[in-house]
């Protein structure tokens, strides 16, 4: 939610971000008529609760013989207020549902664009391998290995499902426990979260009026949501609390499943593992001092880097143009790791500063001498295993059809290399 002080100030900056998103930049003019609304009405009733109260005063003063055309004053003036305070409400509602409409302003430092094909890579890091053989891509590997198999999970639960299966199962634990120790050794701490949230709580998190069941599964039995991210549940966690200044930034290290429909994913994007609607992760989360919250965006970017470079699996880091920006964040990161299978660089993580917009909706503030204000919320991948799974087989892979075994999770694992199935 935009902050309606700041809108009512400077409206044109308002309109300017819209613009930059693709956006009805009349979405401003909307939100101010319903402002100068809601304002009037609340001057009313405030006219009259200031009238009423005058009316009551007086006919405690007069003599009892006196008092009827004072007391018939304070009831008929009761009467306007119990008519118009509900109207007053109704006009605050409609008014907060417009601003939920809008997106987060986009940070100056990101590029102008409609799309993906906008994005600016910023830098890469490593050289894709050459191979001396034809490659597979992690499909193929999957199944010859014996650790994938979609068509039994097709079975089950449809289409873009998987089982995951003896080594290829071990090597998933593998990865999540070499995120987890990453960040634990920069004082993150791990929580398992709830993955059935209430729905305002994944608007909160990612914006809107409502959430988008293009992306969200829901339960409406329960009137829950299962997130797409622990990013979600992690949001919530201080709602409606007012956190020591002294105490950020909190660091969160989220281990969870996460479900997404991806209804409207087609052709490639829904092959094997790479847009799937269930899938492991290990998420970043921040709560930070406004005044370091670019700082920190940065860092959390440098330990995504850190776990892939780790893993020796080539990347590049992209700035994401205002076009392709998310509802909540200002300015995204996202690596790309290099798939032979692709043919080319695929995405593997995100990293935003959604500034103070999450924590505006679920009302998460901090207090530093003596005033209250919004903390900023960042959130970044550590590790999305279906996708780091994808560059690793693909990356990894030997003639013979074996898969070698990154150094860095071989203590993890206790093998050096994924043999074909007999």
């Amino acid at each position: 939610m935009v902050d309606l002080r700041s809108l009512r100030e400077d409206p044109q900056t308002f309109r300017e971000a819209l613009r930059r998103r693709g956006r009805d930049p009349s979405l401003v003019d909307q939100a101010l008529e319903l402002d100068r609304s809601w304002r009037e009405a609340l001057q009313e009733v405030e006219r009259l609760r200031a009238q009423q109260n005058r009316a009551s005063e007086e006919v405690a003063r007069l003599a009892p013989e006196a008092r009827g055309q004072k007391i018939a004053e304070v009831r008929e003036l009761a009467a306007r207020l119990k008519e118009l305070e509900p109207e007053v409400r109704r006009r605050r509602e409609e008014l907060e549902r417009v601003l939920l409409l809008f997106p987060n302003p986009p940070h100056p430092t990101v590029p102008d664009g409609v799309g993906e094909q906008d994005n600016v890579v910023v830098r890469t890091w490593g050289t894709p391998p050459r191979f001396d053989f034809q490659p597979k891509d992690h499909v193929e590997l999957g199944l010859r290995l014996g650790i994938l198999d979609f068509e039994r999970a097709a079975k089950v639960s449809g289409s873009r499902f998987y089982y995951l299966l003896g080594k290829g199962a071990l090597l998933e634990m593998a990865l999540v426990r070499y995120a987890l120790d990453r960040l634990l050794a920069h004082g993150f701490v791990p929580v398992i979260p709830p993955v059935l949230v209430r729905p305002e709580i994944i608007t909160g998190a990612w914006g809107g009026a409502t959430f988008d069941p293009q992306q969200t599964y829901r339960v409406a039995e329960d009137d829950l949501a299962l997130i797409g991210t622990s990013e979600q549940s992690l949001a919530g966690f201080y709602r409606d609390e007012v956190l020591d200044a002294q105490r950020l930034p909190v660091r969160f290290a989220g281990i969870s499943w996460c479900f997404r429909r991806e209804a409207g994913a087609h052709g490639r994007e829904t092959r094997g593992l790479y847009r799937v609607h269930q899938f492991d992760k290990v998420e970043m989360f921040s709560f930070a001092h406004p005044e370091r919250s670019w700082e920190e965006h940065e860092f959390l970017v440098s330990v995504e880097e850190e776990i892939l470079q780790g893993l020796r699996i080539p990347y590049r880091v992209v700035l994401l143009c205002a076009g392709d920006l998310g509802t909540a964040s200002a300015k995204t990161y996202d690596l790309e790791a290099w798939m032979p299978g692709r043919g080319g660089y695929g995405e593997v993580t995100s990293c935003s500063n959604t500034t103070d917009f999450q924590a505006r909706r679920l009302n998460v503030r901090f207090r530093e001498r003596g005033r209250t204000e919004f903390v900023h919320t960042l959130n970044g991948t550590a590790l999305a295993t279906s996708r780091v799974l994808i560059a690793l087989l693909e990356n990894y892979q030997q003639p013979d059809g074996s898969v070698r075994v990154p150094e860095a999770l071989v203590p993890y694992t206790g093998f050096e290399r994924v043999e074909p199935a007999a």
